[in-house]
Formats: structure tokens, C-alpha cells, sequence
């Protein structure tokens, strides 16, 4: 079932690869191709060069680029130089940059030309140096030759930190996770190869960004494991999107909900089926609401399988299988050697099937701790547990549901509310595009849910009409105080919806 002779160095997967196909295309992007010949020549090359530079073992890179063929050489050069890989969003603000560049204490910057102003503002305000490395989006490291002095060779280490991958952030200040080959590999062994049945005859089209975990593991590293090709999608877009699907080179698209939503809508505007060439779509990184998922494959006829994943788990927890046997809203089975339980945030009692817990678990692919934070690891780790702070249900057949964070429940009144629950019940109306829940004080109940709907058509927008349709599905506890329409619901790259974004834009709002 785990397909463990995909867990190997990436050195020695990418010479394989080299080997075994020798003209076939391994990643491309709107700017360039490498074949996997061309791949393993251009990560040794720069990996010497990492090295010759005085890059030590275990000491912290970071990758400071869009997505690119590019960012795919970068971080796999990282590794095979021994350095550890830190993604950070080519995106990020001066001081989301300054803040991993010192968390991490990087040694090396991967960058773009275009953003040396931004760097050297970053760089002038630390108290070490930082050397920088800039990549070309044409011709990407192809100034750079393998020294032709000794002394290179490809860390063959598995087991130790390889990628520092931060977390989203949405309930506080990022954290690095340390995350090792072996424990993302598990990953593709146990979950994209035996259950999404990924393989060296897909062409993956990838619209995810390659700094979260769900990316890194699918989209880069189940990429070379399996000899898989994948076109990199710099940002996603539905126009550019539905560009390159119209080609019918695409046989797996992995997402996040947002996309497939928007996806969706779009191709059911203009009547087209994009998806001939495509036998599989995944979606992670956020709740996936059922409706969503069943209209979704009513329109393209195209299984798309949800899962739940986090970064502290090399990603992937749980997983859909494909065939009939899928719970709508469920975010499947835990993944083949993987242990879960679902228990109370206050005994750590395991709970019974339909009852909400915490969900926790246990597994190869558990991080390795939080980089220079022993005491929130130790908060996070309790017996070789990871608590996940998700609530969840277990069904009598082991399927289980994502409910909510506990850190995000709204308490009205005593009483326990799910965000996700209301936006479940919200996007069912047929006028609503996104939606998104937060809980706002309240001076006699202490909270009270107030929902941002994304509309389709906003003129058209009954506020007492979506309330009864609520009203018609909820407990009245559960019911929304206001319902606010925003212009969009601010998430972060993996899908996930930025409550407290979301909440300080109200308070302006209504202030």
C-alpha cells in the first residue's frame, strides 16, 4: 500500500529520473522548460555553488521567489547541499520578509533582480550578512558552473530538517516547521501515489503557491518521486487557466477550494467542459464544502477528492478515495499507516463516532518541531500526539469532517458555534459566490456570528431573505446577527480564510 521506494535522497531520485527520461519535459512555466536531464545538471550546479559559497550543512536558505521553474531548482539544490529550504512568499511585505529571514537566520537569499531594492532595505536593518543569489526568469542559474574545485557531494540525509515551511499565521505569528525528505516523501508513498494514483505518465497542472506545505509536497517534491512533468502556474487566474487546459495536455490539477469554486463558476458562465484531458482534481488546504464538491463532478464528470492537511504533518492527514464510497462534506480516511483520534479538548478522552473533538495524530510524517520554539512544540506534541487544535467528527465507518478550530469557535451565550457549520448552510443559496464567518463581541450573549457573503450579482442582494434561508437550516443560536457583502474574502494562499483580516476590516467598517 505506502509506496516506500519513492522515499529516497533527492540527489539520487533526480539522477534516476535523468536517467530514465532522458528528453522528457520534468517542469515548465510561461518562461522556460527543463527536462530532467537538464533539472540534475542545473541543481548540482548550483548546489556546488551553494557550497563553494561557504554554505555549511544545516545552515538556512531562503527562497525569495515567484513561482517558476526556477523556485522548483532552487529548493532542491538547497537540499542536496545540505541547507535547509525556507519558502518564502515572493509576495510577502518588508517586514514578513525581515521577520523569516531572522527567524530562520538564513545565510542565503534566492531572489530576483526585481526585488533587490526590497532585499537590500531588509538586508541593511540585520546584524549579519546574508548572501544573495539572483536568478533569471529566462535563463534562471545559468551564469552559475559547478566549481571545478573538490569538495561537493549530495547530502544523502533523509532524516534530518530540510525545509523550514512557516504556517499560515491566521491565530498568530508564523511558525517555522521543521520538516524533514523522508517525512514529505511519506507523504507522496501513502497518499498522492497508492490513493490519488499519481504517476510518471501525469502532466500536472499546478495552481498552487509553491511556498505553502500542500505545494512543496505535491507540486515539487511527489513531482520528481514519481517522474510525474508539471506546468507551474506563476499566480493563479481562471483566464489563464482555462488557456491551458484548452490544450488537453493536463491529466491532474491539485487546488484549493477557492480555485475549483471559481473554476466552476466560470466555465459553467461560458458552457465549456475543460476538463476532457483531466482524470483527477485534489483539493486541500481548506475546508472543501460538499455542495462544491458534488457540483463540481455533476458538471465536469471529474473526480475531485478532498483531503485535510496541515503543515506540521508534511501536509496530508487524511484522504478521499476515488470510486463511490465517499462521505459528502468529509474530508475521507486517515492516510495507511497514520493514527488519528478525535478526542476532548479537556480529557483528552477519545470521544464517540458523531461526537465533535480535537482531532490529533500520529505518524511519519510529523514535523520534527517548531524551529527555535521548544516550548510551543512541546504544547503542540504531548506523547508523540500532535494536537492539531481542529475539531472534527468521526463517523461509525472512520470518515471524518472538519468542524471548525477551536481557537476559532464563536461561544454565544455558552453556547458553541462552528464557522464553518453557518458558511456550509451560507453557500448553499445559489446567489452566493464565498463566504466567510467571524464571531464580533456582543455586551449580553459575549459573541455573535456575523457572516461576509461574496455575491454573484450584489444588486440583487436580500439580506432578510438569506437570513431566513438560514433561519430554515440552523439552530437559532447559530443564526447570523448581520450579514455584511464584501468584495472578497481574504484568505491565505492554501485557502484558508483570514478571520482576523476579515474582523479588523469590519471594525473600520462599521467605526
Amino acid at each position: 500500500m505506502i509506496h516506500f521506494d519513492l522515499i529516497a535522497p533527492v540527489g539520487e531520485i533526480l539522477r534516476r529520473n535523468a536517467r530514465l527520461y532522458p528528453e522528457k519535459m520534468a517542469f515548465e512555466d510561461r518562461r522556460r522548460t527543463v527536462t530532467y536531464p537538464q533539472l540534475e545538471a542545473e541543481t548540482e550546479a548550483l548546489a556546488a555553488h551553494f557550497a563553494a559559497s561557504g554554505l555549511q550543512k544545516g545552515q538556512t536558505v531562503a527562497i525569495f521567489l515567484p513561482n517558476s521553474v526556477n523556485w522548483v531548482v532552487a529548493c532542491l539544490a538547497v537540499v542536496r547541499a545540505g541547507g535547509i529550504s525556507v519558502p518564502v512568499s515572493i509576495e510577502s511585505t518588508e517586514a514578513e520578509l525581515a521577520y523569516r529571514l531572522t527567524d530562520a537566520e538564513c545565510t542565503v537569499l534566492v531572489s530576483v533582480p526585481e526585488k533587490r531594492p526590497m532585499v537590500d532595505a531588509v538586508l541593511s536593518r540585520l546584524d549579519r550578512p546574508v548572501i544573495v543569489t539572483d536568478a533569471d526568469p529566462v535563463s534562471g542559474f545559468g551564469g552559475i558552473e559547478r566549481p571545478q574545485s573538490p569538495g561537493f557531494e549530495d547530502d544523502p540525509d533523509v532524516d534530518r530538517p530540510a525545509y523550514i515551511v512557516y504556517t499560515s499565521g491566521t491565530t498568530g505569528q508564523p511558525k517555522g516547521v521543521l520538516l524533514s525528505t523522508r517525512s514529505m516523501l511519506w507523504v507522496t508513498a501513502a497518499c498522492w501515489t497508492p490513493i490519488a494514483g499519481m504517476n510518471e505518465k501525469d502532466v500536472v497542472l499546478n495552481t498552487l503557491p509553491l511556498y505553502h506545505s500542500y505545494a512543496l509536497n505535491i507540486a515539487v517534491l511527489s513531482i520528481i518521486a514519481t517522474g510525474a512533468s508539471e506546468y507551474i502556474m506563476e499566480k493563479f487566474s481562471t483566464t489563464r487557466a482555462t488557456e491551458l487546459l484548452r490544450t488537453g495536455r493536463f491529466t491532474f490539477m491539485p487546488g484549493v477550494p477557492t480555485v475549483f469554486h471559481y473554476f466552476l463558476s466560470a466555465c459553467r458562465a461560458s458552457g465549456e467542459k475543460l476538463l476532457s484531458s483531466v482524470r483527477l482534481c485534489v483539493s486541500a488546504g481548506a475546508i472543501l464544502p460538499g455542495t462544491l464538491n458534488n457540483d463540481f463532478e455533476e458538471f465536469f464528470g471529474v473526480p475531485l477528492l478532498d483531503g485535510y492537511g496541515i503543515t506540521e504533518t508534511s501536509t496530508m492527514v487524511t484522504m478521499n478515495w476515488p470510486g463511490r464510497w465517499r462521505v459528502p462534506g468529509s474530508c475521507g480516511l486517515p492516510l495507511p499507516g497514520l493514527t488519528v483520534r478525535v478526542v476532548d479538548p479537556k480529557t483528552g478522552l477519545d470521544v464517540p463516532a458523531g461526537i465533535e473533538g480535537e482531532l490529533i495524530c500520529k505518524g511519519p510524517n510529523l514535523m520534527q518541531g517548531y524551529h527555535n520554539k521548544p516550548q510551543e512544540t512541546q504544547k503542540a506534541v504531548v506523547d508523540g500526539w500532535y494536537r492539531t487544535g481542529d475539531l472534527a467528527k468521526s463517523d461509525a465507518n472512520g470518515f471524518l469532517t472538519i468542524t471548525g478550530r477551536l481557537k476559532e469557535l464563536i461561544i454565544r451565550g455558552g453556547q458553541n458555534i462552528a464557522p464553518a457549520e453557518i458558511e456550509e448552510t451560507i453557500l448553499l443559496d445559489p446567489a452566493v459566490m464565498d463566504c466567510a464567518v467571524i464571531g464580533m463581541p456582543h455586551t449580553m450573549l459575549g459573541e455573535v456570528p456575523i457572516a461576509c457573503v461574496v455575491l454573484k450579482d450584489a444588486s440583487a442582494f436580500d439580506e432578510a431573505a438569506l437570513l431566513t434561508h438560514c433561519k430554515e437550516r440552523l439552530s437559532a443560536y447559530k443564526v447570523p446577527d448581520r450579514i455584511f457583502v464584501v468584495g472578497e474574502i481574504p484568505r491565505t494562499g492554501s485557502g484558508k480564510i483570514l478571520r482576523v483580516k476579515l474582523r479588523e476590516s469590519l471594525c473600520c467598517l462599521s467605526g
